[in-house]
């Protein structure tokens, strides 16, 4: 019964953060006049996986090091398949090729990066490896960088729509205190929604592995999933998208990195058909975004049918 509860205020606590943080990042935005992606693919993206972050260094710290990377994987797979599907199904996103497409590519290279490293390595992934992932990662921020003092350079130039909205949000300090507030609130609810998960599982006793890839995932990425619906709902689908594209280059260069250099991150052969499945994924999404110039409600429940059956496949086999 109290597992039940503390459920239920875990689930409260990742909706209304979510709901703050949405808001602040888009506040963050408007003041600073860069798109909203950008917020969405660097602070949101970081803040929402915040519970991949410490599920995943505290599995390494442990020695669980099979649950370090099942739970990113998983993670990454159902933040792509699943809340890109749902968000699509619920309201077509329409998507700005030019905004997003690098970044896109970038979750890609991060996933094929970690199957090299695993095929290279054999039973675990080298340190080099997670120093690579870290390197990469310190890079692609610095260009996200880059890309916002261009964006916020243009909108100064060219229009002063941007300097009217910057004017009707709260100062930035008020805001960015919104924002830290949105993002404990998520981290809390996180970490009780996945606590009570991982009980369960531990009473079901299944494989570390698939605890990763299905409960611990799911439950760590439902800030993901509860920031990007509420986005959707507010007509922000760049937010949203960024969120999530953020996230999966998030969890697996710097939260991978890190957990790889706490302890030796051993790779378990199955987990190579999970990375597969990611890359697969990734690739059907971009195809949609790259043809259609959106992800629809019929490409959205392809999306959510497949993870249905990903997830059947890893269960019943």
């Amino acid at each position: 019964m109290l597992d039940a509860v503390l459920l239920v205020v875990g689930l409260a606590l990742l909706i209304k953060g979510a709901d703050i943080f949405v808001d602040a990042g888009v506040g963050i935005a408007k003041r600073l006049r860069v798109p909203t992606v950008i917020i969405g693919l660097t602070i949101v993206a970081m803040g929402t996986s915040l519970p991949e972050a410490v599920i995943s260094v505290t599995a390494s710290m442990q020695g669980s090091n099979a649950l370090a990377i099942s739970n990113v994987v998983g993670s990454n797979i159902f933040n792509l398949m699943l809340v890109i599907g749902l968000c699509a199904a619920l309201q077509p996103m329409l998507i700005n090729v030019r905004e997003v497409s690098k970044d896109f590519w970038m979750s890609i290279l991060a996933a094929a990066l970690l199957l090299v490293f695993k095929l290279i390595g054999g039973t675990s992934i080298p340190v080099w490896g997670n120093i690579v992932l870290l390197a990469v990662f310190a890079t692609y921020i610095i260009l996200v960088i880059r890309r916002a003092y261009k964006a916020q350079k243009l909108h100064d130039h060219t229009t002063e729509k941007a300097s009217e909205a910057a004017e009707k949000t709260k100062p930035l300090p008020a805001i960015i205190l919104l924002a830290a507030l949105g993002c404990v609130m998520i981290f809390f609810g996180g970490q009780l929604t996945v606590d009570n998960a991982i009980k369960i599982a531990i009473d079901i006793g299944i494989t570390e592995r698939i605890v990763g890839l299905t409960i611990i995932a799911i439950a760590t990425s439902l800030p993901e999933l509860i920031t990007s619906l509420v986005a959707i709902k507010k007509g922000e689908n760049e937010f949203a998208l960024g969120n999530i594209i953020g996230s999966n280059i998030f969890n697996i260069m710097f939260v991978l990195g890190i957990a790889g250099l706490v302890s030796p991150l051993v790779f378990d052969p199955e987990l190579i058909f999970d990375t597969c499945f990611l890359i697969a994924g990734s690739l059907l999404a971009i195809l949609f975004v790259y043809t259609k110039q959106r992800i629809g409600r019929v490409e959205g429940i392809v999306m959510v049918f497949l993870y249905a059956a990903y997830m059947t496949y890893i269960i019943v086999f």
